[in-house]
């Protein structure tokens, strides 16, 4: 599969070059679309023209980054995704992705999880870094 790295990074630098007046304000437990991009090898890449895919912000770092998950609507049989029901679609949050993100990243919010997810994926996340050691 051919990857437009030209592409992201002519979109990377429109991003990047955003004032800092116009990065939007997010909370803990939202999903937003980011611009995650186009990545090497087995990374989770974004689609469509803004490189976008959904993620879920894990924690607010300040105002300019966060650490989030991506979000899947494919559900796959793997020990670091975690499977959840949002608004009647399911999704997985890709845990074994997780990374920290510029707020300049996000596009567009599209709602927040309940508690009740929030603390399952938090969860399943301190569990996926507990074996990490």
């Amino acid at each position: 599969m051919k990857k437009d790295f030209q592409g992201w990074s002519d979109k990377k630098e429109i991003l990047h070059n955003t004032p800092d007046e116009k990065i939007v304000y997010f909370r803990n437990k939202e999903i937003w679309w980011c611009a995650l991009g186009v990545n090497i090898g087995f990374e989770q890449d974004g689609k469509n023209n803004d490189y976008e895919r959904p993620v879920l912000i894990l924690k607010k770092i300040n105002r300019y980054l966060a650490l989030v998950v991506p979000l899947s609507t494919k559900i796959k049989d793997h020990p670091y995704y975690f499977e959840y029901t949002y608004e009647g679609t399911r999704y997985s949050a890709l845990v074994l992705q997780i990374r920290v993100i510029s707020s300049k990243r996000f596009l567009r919010r599209i709602g927040r999880v309940d508690t009740g997810i929030f603390q399952g994926i938090v969860k399943f996340t301190r569990d996926f870094v507990a074996k990490v050691e």
